[in-house]
Protein backbone atom coordinates (compact mmCIF):
# COMPACT_ATOMS: atom_id res chain seq x y z
CA UNK A 1 0.00 0.00 0.00
CA UNK A 2 1.35 3.28 -1.00
CA UNK A 3 1.42 6.24 1.17
CA UNK A 4 0.11 9.11 0.73
CA UNK A 5 0.36 12.81 2.07
CA UNK A 6 -1.62 13.20 4.91
CA UNK A 7 -0.39 16.33 6.57
CA UNK A 8 1.65 19.33 5.39
CA UNK A 9 3.42 21.54 7.95
CA UNK A 10 5.19 24.28 6.54
CA UNK A 11 8.63 25.39 7.80
CA UNK A 12 8.33 28.86 9.43
CA UNK A 13 11.09 31.50 9.23
CA UNK A 14 12.29 31.70 12.65
CA UNK A 15 15.57 32.39 14.65
CA UNK A 16 17.37 30.26 17.25
CA UNK A 17 20.77 30.52 19.22
CA UNK A 18 22.16 33.71 19.16
CA UNK A 19 20.32 34.44 15.84
CA UNK A 20 20.79 32.21 13.50
CA UNK A 21 18.29 31.86 10.94
CA UNK A 22 16.16 29.00 9.63
CA UNK A 23 12.97 27.37 8.97
CA UNK A 24 11.13 25.78 11.71
CA UNK A 25 8.64 22.49 10.81
CA UNK A 26 8.12 19.87 13.94
CA UNK A 27 8.24 21.96 16.68
CA UNK A 28 7.01 25.27 15.28
CA UNK A 29 3.00 26.14 14.91
CA UNK A 30 1.23 24.77 17.88
CA UNK A 31 4.43 22.70 18.75
CA UNK A 32 3.53 20.43 15.73
CA UNK A 33 4.79 16.81 16.20
CA UNK A 34 5.22 13.63 14.65
CA UNK A 35 5.87 10.99 17.36
CA UNK A 36 8.60 10.35 18.02
CA UNK A 37 9.65 13.52 16.25
CA UNK A 38 9.53 16.54 18.46
CA UNK A 39 11.43 19.14 16.09
CA UNK A 40 12.93 19.30 12.20
CA UNK A 41 14.94 22.35 11.63
CA UNK A 42 16.74 23.16 8.28
CA UNK A 43 19.16 25.91 7.86
CA UNK A 44 20.06 27.77 4.74
CA UNK A 45 22.05 30.28 4.13
CA UNK A 46 25.28 32.16 1.88
CA UNK A 47 25.18 35.05 4.45
CA UNK A 48 27.40 34.88 7.24
CA UNK A 49 24.93 37.32 9.29
CA UNK A 50 22.72 34.47 9.37
CA UNK A 51 25.07 31.60 10.91
CA UNK A 52 28.45 32.87 12.51
CA UNK A 53 27.03 33.42 15.81
CA UNK A 54 26.00 29.88 16.46
CA UNK A 55 24.35 28.30 19.23
CA UNK A 56 26.15 29.33 22.46
CA UNK A 57 26.61 26.38 25.37
CA UNK A 58 23.03 25.47 26.24
CA UNK A 59 21.39 22.66 27.70
CA UNK A 60 19.21 19.44 26.18
CA UNK A 61 17.68 16.40 28.43
CA UNK A 62 15.05 13.72 27.77
CA UNK A 63 15.88 13.19 23.35
CA UNK A 64 18.03 13.14 21.10
CA UNK A 65 19.39 16.00 18.63
CA UNK A 66 20.60 14.77 15.01
CA UNK A 67 22.26 17.64 13.11
CA UNK A 68 22.97 17.05 9.54
CA UNK A 69 25.22 18.92 7.52
CA UNK A 70 24.71 19.31 4.11
CA UNK A 71 27.28 22.47 3.48
CA UNK A 72 29.42 24.20 6.11
CA UNK A 73 31.43 23.53 9.20
CA UNK A 74 30.58 23.21 12.93
CA UNK A 75 32.16 22.25 16.29
CA UNK A 76 30.57 20.60 18.71
CA UNK A 77 31.75 20.74 22.33
CA UNK A 78 29.89 19.80 25.47
CA UNK A 79 30.58 19.67 29.37
CA UNK A 80 31.27 16.03 29.31
CA UNK A 81 34.92 17.20 27.38
CA UNK A 82 33.56 15.76 23.96
CA UNK A 83 34.71 17.74 20.91
CA UNK A 84 33.68 17.36 17.34
CA UNK A 85 33.88 18.69 14.21
CA UNK A 86 30.75 18.55 11.94
CA UNK A 87 31.63 19.23 8.30
CA UNK A 88 30.18 19.10 4.43
CA UNK A 89 27.90 15.44 4.22
CA UNK A 90 28.78 14.37 8.04
CA UNK A 91 26.08 13.66 10.54
CA UNK A 92 26.20 13.85 14.82
CA UNK A 93 23.73 11.68 16.39
CA UNK A 94 23.58 12.82 20.45
CA UNK A 95 22.07 11.61 23.31
CA UNK A 96 20.91 13.97 25.66
CA UNK A 97 19.91 11.59 28.09
CA UNK A 98 19.64 12.71 32.03
CA UNK A 99 21.66 16.30 30.50
CA UNK A 100 24.21 17.58 28.69
CA UNK A 101 25.03 21.23 28.38
CA UNK A 102 26.82 21.82 24.69
CA UNK A 103 27.89 24.52 21.57
CA UNK A 104 27.72 24.56 18.17
CA UNK A 105 29.62 26.83 16.70
CA UNK A 106 30.71 27.95 12.93
CA UNK A 107 33.50 27.20 12.13
CA UNK A 108 33.50 29.73 8.40
CA UNK A 109 32.97 33.07 8.12
CA UNK A 110 32.12 33.02 4.52
CA UNK A 111 30.28 30.86 2.43
CA UNK A 112 27.42 28.63 2.72
CA UNK A 113 26.21 26.81 5.67
CA UNK A 114 23.42 24.55 5.06
CA UNK A 115 21.72 21.51 6.82
CA UNK A 116 19.32 20.23 9.19
CA UNK A 117 18.71 19.55 12.71
CA UNK A 118 16.26 17.19 14.03
CA UNK A 119 14.83 16.23 17.81
CA UNK A 120 13.98 12.39 18.42
CA UNK A 121 11.95 11.78 21.87
CA UNK A 122 13.22 9.18 24.09
CA UNK A 123 11.19 6.60 25.74
CA UNK A 124 10.72 7.28 29.19
CA UNK A 125 12.77 4.15 30.32
CA UNK A 126 15.95 5.75 28.42
CA UNK A 127 15.43 9.61 29.29
CA UNK A 128 17.70 9.55 32.19
CA UNK A 129 20.58 7.86 31.05
CA UNK A 130 23.91 9.08 30.43
CA UNK A 131 24.88 11.37 27.55
CA UNK A 132 26.45 10.63 24.34
CA UNK A 133 27.33 11.30 20.75
CA UNK A 134 28.54 9.90 17.58
CA UNK A 135 30.34 12.06 14.75
CA UNK A 136 29.60 10.35 11.57
CA UNK A 137 32.27 11.55 8.45
CA UNK A 138 31.03 11.81 5.46
CA UNK A 139 32.68 8.89 4.26
CA UNK A 140 31.19 6.44 7.01
CA UNK A 141 27.79 7.18 5.33
CA UNK A 142 27.13 4.88 2.57
CA UNK A 143 26.11 6.72 -0.65
CA UNK A 144 24.52 4.34 -3.25
CA UNK A 145 23.96 5.35 -6.92
CA UNK A 146 20.86 4.77 -9.02
CA UNK A 147 19.82 4.58 -12.24
CA UNK A 148 20.10 7.50 -14.68
CA UNK A 149 21.55 9.43 -11.82
CA UNK A 150 20.53 9.29 -8.95
CA UNK A 151 21.64 9.00 -5.43
CA UNK A 152 20.94 7.59 -1.39
CA UNK A 153 22.38 8.39 1.50
CA UNK A 154 21.79 5.87 4.36
CA UNK A 155 22.38 7.79 7.39
CA UNK A 156 19.94 5.59 9.98
CA UNK A 157 18.28 2.20 9.08
CA UNK A 158 18.34 0.41 5.87
CA UNK A 159 18.38 0.76 2.04
CA UNK A 160 18.16 -2.48 -0.23
CA UNK A 161 20.32 -1.99 -2.97
CA UNK A 162 20.90 -4.60 -5.80
CA UNK A 163 19.57 -6.99 -3.95
CA UNK A 164 21.48 -6.52 -0.74
CA UNK A 165 20.71 -4.57 2.30
CA UNK A 166 22.92 -1.60 3.24
CA UNK A 167 22.97 -0.60 6.83
CA UNK A 168 23.85 3.14 7.47
CA UNK A 169 25.90 3.41 10.80
CA UNK A 170 22.92 4.36 12.93
CA UNK A 171 21.74 1.32 14.25
CA UNK A 172 20.59 -0.28 17.73
CA UNK A 173 17.98 3.09 18.56
CA UNK A 174 14.60 2.21 20.47
CA UNK A 175 12.42 4.23 17.98
CA UNK A 176 14.06 2.03 15.06
CA UNK A 177 14.88 4.93 13.27
CA UNK A 178 14.96 5.43 8.72
CA UNK A 179 16.95 8.54 7.24
CA UNK A 180 17.77 8.52 3.86
CA UNK A 181 19.42 11.62 1.87
CA UNK A 182 17.78 11.34 -1.85
CA UNK A 183 18.62 12.84 -4.86
CA UNK A 184 16.39 12.30 -8.22
CA UNK A 185 17.62 13.36 -11.48
CA UNK A 186 14.66 14.63 -14.08
CA UNK A 187 11.32 12.17 -14.66
CA UNK A 188 12.83 9.51 -12.19
CA UNK A 189 10.28 7.79 -9.97
CA UNK A 190 11.75 6.21 -6.40
CA UNK A 191 10.50 3.82 -4.41
CA UNK A 192 11.41 2.52 -0.88
CA UNK A 193 9.46 0.33 1.62
CA UNK A 194 8.75 1.94 5.10
CA UNK A 195 7.11 -0.79 7.85
CA UNK A 196 3.86 0.32 8.09
CA UNK A 197 4.04 0.76 11.87
CA UNK A 198 6.43 3.21 11.68
CA UNK A 199 5.42 7.16 11.19
CA UNK A 200 7.30 8.38 8.41
CA UNK A 201 7.46 11.66 6.46
CA UNK A 202 9.55 13.59 3.86
CA UNK A 203 11.23 17.15 3.25
CA UNK A 204 11.70 18.37 -0.22
CA UNK A 205 14.68 20.98 0.27
CA UNK A 206 15.68 20.98 -3.58
CA UNK A 207 13.79 20.59 -6.72
CA UNK A 208 10.33 19.35 -7.19
CA UNK A 209 8.25 16.17 -5.92
CA UNK A 210 5.12 14.29 -6.26
CA UNK A 211 4.30 12.16 -4.00
CA UNK A 212 1.78 8.85 -3.28
CA UNK A 213 -0.77 7.10 -5.61
CA UNK A 214 -2.50 9.21 -7.23
CA UNK A 215 0.91 11.68 -6.99
CA UNK A 216 0.32 14.82 -5.81
CA UNK A 217 2.84 17.85 -5.32
CA UNK A 218 4.72 18.08 -2.22
CA UNK A 219 5.36 21.80 -1.32
CA UNK A 220 9.18 22.28 -0.50
CA UNK A 221 10.49 23.51 2.82
CA UNK A 222 7.71 21.97 5.03
CA UNK A 223 7.00 18.53 6.67
CA UNK A 224 5.47 15.93 4.12
CA UNK A 225 3.27 13.82 6.97
CA UNK A 226 2.73 10.39 5.20
CA UNK A 227 -0.24 8.53 5.97
CA UNK A 228 -1.05 4.66 6.26
CA UNK A 229 1.10 2.32 4.10
CA UNK A 230 4.01 0.29 3.74
CA UNK A 231 5.71 2.14 1.15
CA UNK A 232 6.68 5.32 -0.47
CA UNK A 233 6.26 6.15 -3.91
CA UNK A 234 7.99 9.62 -5.67
CA UNK A 235 8.36 11.11 -8.54
CA UNK A 236 11.05 14.12 -9.80
CA UNK A 237 9.90 16.56 -11.96
CA UNK A 238 11.49 18.27 -14.65
CA UNK A 239 14.73 19.96 -12.08
CA UNK A 240 15.08 16.90 -10.72
CA UNK A 241 14.27 17.14 -6.93
CA UNK A 242 16.62 16.74 -3.55
CA UNK A 243 14.66 15.51 -0.26
CA UNK A 244 15.29 13.48 3.33
CA UNK A 245 13.07 10.48 4.55
CA UNK A 246 12.60 10.18 8.21
CA UNK A 247 10.59 7.37 9.88
CA UNK A 248 10.24 5.83 12.87
CA UNK A 249 8.46 3.82 15.86
CA UNK A 250 6.18 6.23 17.95
CA UNK A 251 6.33 5.91 21.72
CA UNK A 252 2.55 6.69 22.53
CA UNK A 253 3.84 8.23 25.49
CA UNK A 254 2.76 11.60 27.24
CA UNK A 255 5.31 14.88 26.51
CA UNK A 256 5.61 17.52 28.86
CA UNK A 257 8.00 20.06 26.89
CA UNK A 258 10.17 23.22 28.58
CA UNK A 259 12.56 24.59 26.03
CA UNK A 260 15.70 22.42 25.99
CA UNK A 261 13.77 19.61 27.92
CA UNK A 262 11.64 16.88 27.04
CA UNK A 263 9.87 14.50 29.88
CA UNK A 264 6.73 12.61 30.36
CA UNK A 265 5.45 14.48 33.58
CA UNK A 266 5.50 18.19 34.74
CA UNK A 267 7.40 16.97 38.08
CA UNK A 268 10.23 15.77 36.07
CA UNK A 269 10.28 19.21 33.97
CA UNK A 270 10.50 20.53 37.39
CA UNK A 271 13.69 18.59 38.16
CA UNK A 272 15.48 18.94 34.91
CA UNK A 273 15.17 22.83 35.64
CA UNK A 274 16.50 22.48 39.16
CA UNK A 275 18.96 20.05 38.24
CA UNK A 276 20.58 22.54 35.59
CA UNK A 277 20.41 25.53 37.49
CA UNK A 278 22.24 23.79 40.68
CA UNK A 279 24.82 22.02 38.07
CA UNK A 280 23.86 18.68 38.00
CA UNK A 281 24.43 17.88 34.86
CA UNK A 282 27.09 15.06 35.38
CA UNK A 283 26.95 11.54 34.36
CA UNK A 284 26.02 9.13 37.52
Amino acid sequence: MIRNIQTIIPGIATSDGAGVKLRRSFGGQQRARLDPFLMLDEFSSNDPNDYVAGFPAHPHRGFETVTYMLEGHMLHEDHLGNKGHLKTGGVQWMTAGRGIIHSEMPQQVSGAMRGFQLWINLPALEKMKPAGYQDIQVEDIPSLALANGGSVKVIAGSYEHDGHEVQGPIQGVTTEPLFLDVHLPPLMEFEHGIPQELNAFIYVYGGDLAVGDPMKVAPKQAAIVLGAGDRLRVKSDGAGAQFIVLAALPLHEPIVQHGPFVMNTQAEIEQAIDDYQNNRFVVT
